[in-house]
């Protein structure tokens, strides 16, 4: 059994592709995501081989997710689209195949064949995923989508991931190792990546590590193993 996740703003699209699948057989659905905020917890939390992902959604398109999965977890991608258009932009993204609206199960079938034979072989997906550029937090009953330019540090404790900025501190479903790689914000400890046009000062200290004062008045943070990377990155 593959296991499987569906990424669709539509209801009837997920249904239908869901069905499809279950006739052909040897698909372990395990989510049926209707945004990418929802699917990218579930990749993380369920890891699945294969995601089969619509292109254009609100929010946050098909292309923006696909940025935001740690690249060890990666699943291969069949974009599902209504729109000719993004097919080629898909290919362009190495995605495994591509799927146009509404899904007919022969061409199905064939993606299917192609799928099997890439996980019997071992193939691991690799994508070349643009830069994120619109980080999506939860709140309360609504995503904000926030600039990383806008982001002044983000850390991770045992709730999880947050992104503090001028408006506030907001929880985000995406990893430290992602957000280090996609944003340019800079590692300044493991736990701690800050934007470094919002460090106001440095104190070194006696230990060899450091402590960062933001623009905001907090205080970050600096180990012994970041310091060297973020004096270079300063021209200190």
């Amino acid at each position: 059994m593959i296991r499987t996740v569906i990424v669709d703003d539509e209801l009837h699209a997920r249904e239908e592709l869901e069905l499809l699948l279950e006739e052909i057989g040897g698909f372990d659905i395990v989510a049926s995501c209707a945004n990418p905020i929802e699917a990218i917890k579930v990749v993380h939390l369920e890891k699945p081989e294969l995601v089969f992902l619509d292109i254009q959604m609100p929010l946050l398109s098909g292309f923006e997710l696909l940025s935001m999965i740690d690249e060890d977890i990666m699943p291969h991608v069949v974009f599902v689209t209504a729109y000719d258009e993004y097919a080629l932009k898909a290919f362009e993204e190495n995605a495994l195949d591509y799927l146009l609206k509404p899904v007919e199960q022969e061409r199905l079938g064939k993606t299917v064949d192609k799928i099997r034979r890439l996980i019997r072989q071992g193939a691991r997906p690799s994508y070349e995923t643009p830069a994120i550029n619109r980080i999506p937090c939860i709140c309360a009953n609504r995503i904000k989508l926030v600039d990383p330019k806008e982001v002044e540090h983000v850390h991770s404790d045992l709730s999880g991931v947050h992104v503090t900025c001028a408006q506030g501190s907001f929880f985000t479903e995406l990893t430290l190792k992602i957000l280090e790689a996609r944003t340019g914000l800079l590692r300044c400890h493991k736990q701690y990546l800050v934007n470094v046009e919002q460090i106001d000062e440095i104190t070194l200290l006696e230990n060899g590590a450091a402590e960062i004062k933001t623009r905001l008045g907090n205080r970050l943070p600096v180990s012994r193993r970041y310091l060297k990377s973020l004096k270079e990155t300063l021209g200190l």
